[in-house]
């Protein structure tokens, strides 16, 4: 089963973002209950649309940086991005049919 990886650096993420493939990041962090119930939901977004986009996740304790220039406040945080743009912010636990609606709108 596909799984959404972890992007390691600022660098890595500033890459994928700036795809011209739909890009949906999963901003997390392990100590965080309501991630947890959200993370298992990215992979299966990640297993369901394969090559049709990519999904990832960031660890926010280890990007804090990056929290702060997106203006990521609560999480869990997906945002889906296009060519370096956010198209779409869902924050907080939602139901599996919320991401594909939003990634479906997109794609």
């Amino acid at each position: 089963m596909t799984t959404a990886a972890y992007i390691e650096t600022d660098d890595e993420f500033d890459s994928l973002i700036a795809s011209p493939s739909l890009v949906v990041v999963d901003f997390t962090a392990t100590w965080c209950g309501p991630c947890k119930m959200v993370g298992p939901l990215m992979d299966q977004l990640a297993a369901a649309y394969g090559d049709r986009l990519q999904v990832f996740k960031v660890d926010l304790d280890a990007h804090s940086a990056l929290a702060k220039r997106l203006g990521i406040r609560s999480i869990p945080a997906v945002m889906l991005f296009k060519q370096g743009e956010v198209l779409t912010t869902l924050v907080g636990v939602k139901p599996y049919e919320a991401f594909t609606e939003a990634v479906d709108q997109h794609l």
